[in-house]
């Protein structure tokens, strides 16, 4: 008999556990560079490994101040954290409860015997049943057969991005002597700056060893192009690029298990691989999102502060890598403070956003019959949720509550606007942030710092606290999505 815990709470404890041993190794098996001048608060060391872990990329200090050791610790904590990879985690439980429900099922009761091995090969059956309970057993075996397979083609689909994208980033950096230039610099290993910004990338969590995030290698358009692809591949196109590697497998193998997977998305029980429509509509949409940004961007923004100094091909390059990263990456090559409203709303309205967000109409019948059974089975709990808008919006009221004195006396730097704008990209576990500026002070300090690696760094403990509990509701917004359906505003 299987143990039944819901899926959320699986994936809170995966994650606070993993959070929590994060910040043992990065606190106490390695020590940061900037020891003994600096060394960062228990609460900001956590605040990274939670941040890390939920692929957030949100920083409450600067990425300089973590020791190469540290940098590969948190290289683990966002591969293990990335939705692929723990798509591939469910992938595995899916097979053992399936697995474990064929050995309870009925048919042993009619003398069957099943041979259900790790290479899941043989049915035998020694007593005959109806056609239907045969065909109805056939069908479950195949499905455990393509749960199996399905499990092997996203781990090495994971693999072999890594691998390839680490390769390419090392090689941009060996062959062009300014980007190699910056890490001799700023003292990074070659291979540990491939490897981080490749799965950090890829996981769509937006960490860069340094303190300018991208900012610093806006020049190197190359290496913004390299890391595009990456973005796509592990978030909006996960699963329309995961969909034609099966076809591609499907075409040159011949194998029925991978022609089951493309026509029983929704019974194989994978989130990532959708009907042939659905798969087009979200492609469509990702790129469409793109090019609306795009356009919208470049005529706002070409003469701007932020995009000075750089030549056209760099403009467009810049633009794209920027746009692109808004779902939901968080990587930068633009400083934020510097753009004009109407962007930040823009780019706020597109972390909010889900993955496989669609615009074009989908009318699937199956969905309707689940939509159905979900509402039958609801609890009182289910009912009285709130909606996600709603919950963001009173995170935003708490953190303003607890910076009110700061938005008293730093009123351009802790507005409305530029805490909602955090409170979005923690939530959307996007990473990008406004930032501090001394400049903008009322109240000139002389000792103030400039913060352009996370406006959150200068919140009190307080307001790190209520963010990282907004890390991991974003990281686990997919079980409040339907949240707040009984409430009517009348």
């Amino acid at each position: 008999m299987s143990l039944r815990v819901k899926p959320f709470w699986i994936e809170l404890g995966y994650f606070t556990t993993l959070s929590f041993l994060g910040f043992l190794a990065l606190n106490y098996v390695s020590k940061p560079r900037t020891l003994p001048s600096f060394r960062p608060q228990n609460l900001d060391v956590f605040f990274t490994s939670v941040s890390s872990t939920t692929v957030s990329s949100m920083s409450t200090i600067e990425m300089e101040v973590f020791s190469n050791v540290q940098l590969v610790f948190m290289t683990i904590l966002m591969f293990l954290g990335g939705e692929a990879f723990t798509s591939f985690l469910r992938l595995k439980l899916i097979k053992k409860e399936n697995k474990d429900e064929s050995f309870s099922s009925k048919d042993y009761e009619l003398g069957n015997v099943i041979n259900v091995d790790d290479k899941l090969e043989d049915v035998i059956i020694t007593n005959p049943i109806e056609d239907h309970s045969h065909h109805d057993h056939h069908d479950e075996i195949i499905k455990m057969k393509s749960i199996r397979l399905l499990s092997n083609v996203v781990f090495g689909y994971i693999i072999v991005i890594i691998l390839l994208g680490s390769s390419l980033v090392s090689l941009y950096i060996i062959i062009i002597p300014s980007a190699k230039q910056i890490l001799n610099k700023k003292g990074l290993n070659l291979h540990t700056f491939s490897l981080f910004t490749t799965v950090s990338t890829f996981a769509n969590c937006g960490f860069v060893p340094t303190n300018e995030n991208m900012m610093i290698f806006k020049q190197n358009s190359g290496l913004l192009l390299i890391l595009i692809p990456q973005i796509l591949l592990g978030n909006t196109l996960f699963a329309p690029c995961l969909r034609l590697v099966i076809m591609f497998l499907w075409k040159i193998t011949k194998r029925h298990e991978f022609e089951y997977i493309l026509k029983n998305s929704k019974r194989v029980g994978f989130s990532h691989i959708f009907p042939c429509y659905e798969t087009i509509s979200i492609a469509i949409t990702v790129v469409g999102l793109i090019v609306f940004q795009f356009v919208v961007f470049c005529s706002l923004e070409w003469n701007s502060k932020g995009t000075s100094g750089l030549t056209t091909y760099e403009k467009i390059v810049g633009s794209l890598f920027e746009v692109v990263n808004t779902r939901h990456t968080g990587q930068s090559v633009f400083d934020l403070s510097t753009f004009t409203p109407a962007i930040l709303v823009l780019f706020a309205l597109m972390m909010y956003l889900s993955s496989y967000t669609t615009f074009l109409p989908v009318d699937n019948y199956e969905e309707k019959s689940e939509k159905m059974k979900r509402r039958k089975g609801r609890s009182l709990m289910d009912h009285i949720s709130l909606s996600q808008p709603s919950c963001l919006v009173i995170f935003t009221i708490l953190i303003c509550v607890v910076e009110k004195d700061k938005m008293k006396n730093d009123p351009l730097n802790f507005n409305v606007l530029n805490i909602l704008f955090e409170v979005i990209s923690a939530y959307g576990t996007v990473g990008m942030s406004i930032g501090y500026s001394c400049a903008r002070q009322i109240n000139p300090d002389g000792h103030c710092k400039d913060a352009t690696y996370g406006f959150a760094g200068k919140w009190s403990n307080t307001g790190k606290f209520i963010l990282i509990i907004v890390m991991f509701f974003g990281r686990l917004k997919k079980y409040s999505q339907r949240g707040g359906k009984a409430w009517k505003v009348l």
